[in-house]
């Protein structure tokens, strides 16, 4: 792996992580109720994957080097996986359609930013 996919994996995993704590432990958190301790470890664990995507996909295949680009890709991206996840999880259990919906809202936005910041990282360090 290059430079600008490790880097832009690590920033893109922080700014990922932290929306997620900012969307769901602070702004949403009737989305998902738990009484059960959640594995920090794991949510960013699941969020390096993830980005670690996006900084492959924008540095070797689609060649995205601008926030913008980054973030318009991120949207696309992030609202059809957040569809597609938000639709195994209806299926399982039950549909809330407001639910559903904040949750591809919230999905597409953090992935959107999340992409911008990834697609800027990789052109500052391809420089």
């Amino acid at each position: 792996m290059n430079k600008s996919i490790i880097f832009s994996t690590i920033t893109g995993t922080i700014v990922y992580f932290l929306l997620g704590w900012l969307f769901y432990g602070i702004l949403f958190t009737d989305l998902y109720p738990s009484n059960k301790e959640h594995s920090m470890q794991l949510i960013l664990l699941g969020s390096l994957f993830y980005v670690l995507v996006f900084s492959l996909i924008y540095s070797q295949w689609a060649a995205i080097s601008t926030f913008k680009t980054g973030a318009k890709v991120g949207l696309i991206l992030g609202l059809i996986f957040a569809i597609s996840m938000n639709s195994f999880y209806a299926a399982s259990n039950g549909l809330n359609i407001e639910h559903f919906l904040t949750d591809v809202f919230i999905g597409a936005v953090s992935t959107a930013i999340m992409g911008g910041v990834v697609g800027l990282t990789i052109g500052k360090t391809k420089k």
